[in-house]
């Protein structure tokens, strides 16, 4: 690490002196001081990246100073100083969280290796801080997008879990919806955010390998368990753990799941060891829970543990009025990424985005702009002719419907059948949203509600 700065308090003089002669040679900057409390305050007023430590201090013990740099950052690394045979105090200065100690008199070559580790440990955690700010960042409260009242009601309840001390939260809705966004938006933005986020999808993985990524292995546990391995739970400890799809999870990891959640404790595979772990579950599914318990294929124990705080995103059909914020969204996240500087997507792809059903729901939107983005790159907005076959094949079925290309048979027919028909087809459609029908029709949504009473599909007024 160039230029990194190394503050040495120690009351020998000649120590300081042989110090700074030293490591300045390295290319470190050193500052010194005589006494305890006079290099606290130089800490204070010039964090160093490391701290050089004697134990003994004229005026204050170096463990009181070691115990006042930790209160100001937790993360100092500091290099204790001891004097030989003070090796039982060292070590307690270890368990309150000195990097390591050298004892006098010490090797100047090796304490040159042991700083230049420790500054790869400062270079590391830097780095790590980064991007855990990055991440923050990228999973802000601003990137729930949506100004519909399903989505504003799910940002106020986020917004009160990271406050929260919860440690089981539950996410439900449709595939492709956002519940991996939503789970790091509540561990990012929560006190646990510096701390690990561990996923795993719990249908990915079968059974006997899952439990083995959940709670890790103690050497020999199995034919190919060659080392010890810890699981994620004992590596998100203080953190986050996202089980993705956690309704397809097996009887037998559910059973150890609801363990955890109670005691806070596992073993684990071939372990006699319990391990105790601070880690917020956060469980997510696609699947109705309440009928998996009926069916027998989910613990009804387990599923009203996770349960405490349950989160419904609801699919992206059912709130039309984000999509344009969301398309404008992706299409800035791809500007950016392609290099590109696309204005948005066209009033016609808008009325086309709106009336769609979104089976891939946000996933779906967001590979939709992707592609329209990569294939036509000459075009300032996304058009209708940009978009997949979906589309397109059912903007002919509208044209069919709207008697574009009907053709009357010999035989003849009977004009109101066919209107009647295509009422039915366009509820059918927009799953009775009246607005969406009119719209497809052509006519006012008193002309659609006056032949929907018509043609039977509203009771008759009395």
């Amino acid at each position: 690490m160039p230029e990194a700065k190394i503050l040495v308090v120690d009351d020998e003089k000649l120590l300081r002196w042989s110090l700074q002669q030293n490591l300045s040679k390295e290319g470190y900057t050193v500052i010194s001081a005589e006494k305890g409390m006079e290099g606290l305050g130089m800490f204070k007023e010039e964090p160093p990246d490391i701290t050089l430590l004697d134990i003994h201090l004229p005026d204050v013990s170096g463990i009181t100073v070691l115990q006042g740099i930790k209160e100001i950052n937790k993360d100092a690394l500091v290099i204790m100083i001891t004097a030989f045979g003070d090796i039982q105090t060292a070590v307690k200065t270890i368990k309150l969280g000195a990097y390591d100690f050298v004892e006098k008199p010490f090797n100047v070559d090796k304490l040159k290796i042991l700083v230049a580790k420790a500054l790869e440990t400062v270079s590391l955690r830097k780095e790590v801080s980064q991007f855990r700010s990055q991440l923050s960042l990228k999973y802000g409260f601003d990137s729930i997008i949506g100004r519909s009242e399903p989505i504003q009601k799910i940002f106020e309840l986020i917004k009160k879990i990271t406050k929260s001390d919860a440690t089981t939260i539950m996410l439900q809705g449709e595939s492709g919806t956002g519940k991996d966004l939503a789970a790091k938006v509540i561990h990012y933005q929560s006190r646990r955010g510096d701390k690990p986020f561990m996923e795993i999808n719990c249908t990915a993985l079968p059974e006997t390998l899952i439990e083995s990524e959940l709670f890790g292995h103690e050497k020999g546990a199995f034919t190919d368990a060659k080392a010890m391995k810890k699981g994620l739970f004992e590596l998100a400890d203080g953190g986050s753990i996202y089980l993705d799809e956690i309704g397809d999870m097996k009887p037998s990891t559910q059973a150890k799941l609801l363990k955890i959640i109670e005691s806070k404790m596992f073993k684990r595979i071939g372990g006699v060891k319990d391990i105790t772990v601070d880690v917020r579950i956060i469980a997510a599914t696609n699947k109705n829970l309440a009928e998996e318990v009926k069916n027998g294929n989910f613990r009804e124990d387990l599923y009203y543990r996770l349960k405490v705080i349950p989160i419904l995103i609801p699919p992206l059909r059912d709130r039309p009025s984000d999509i344009p914020l969301m398309a404008k969204y992706f299409i800035n996240e791809f500007n950016r990424e392609f290099k590109k500087n696309l204005k948005g997507i066209s009033k016609e792809t808008e009325k086309y985005f709106e009336e769609y059903q979104w089976p891939g729901n946000v996933r779906e939107l967001k590979n939709i702009i992707e592609r329209a983005m990569i294939l036509e790159s000459n075009e300032d907005f996304i058009l209708p002719e940009h978009l997949p076959i979906e589309f397109t094949s059912k903007e002919a079925a509208f044209a069919n419907a709207r008697g574009l290309d009907i053709k009357i048979p010999v035989g003849g027919l009977d004009i109101e059948e066919v209107e009647k028909e295509l009422i039915r087809q366009a509820l059918d459609i927009t799953r009775g949203n009246q607005t969406k029908a009119s719209r497809l029709l052509n006519i006012t949504r008193d002309a659609l509600r006056y032949r929907m009473q018509k043609f039977g599909f509203l009771p008759e007024k009395p």
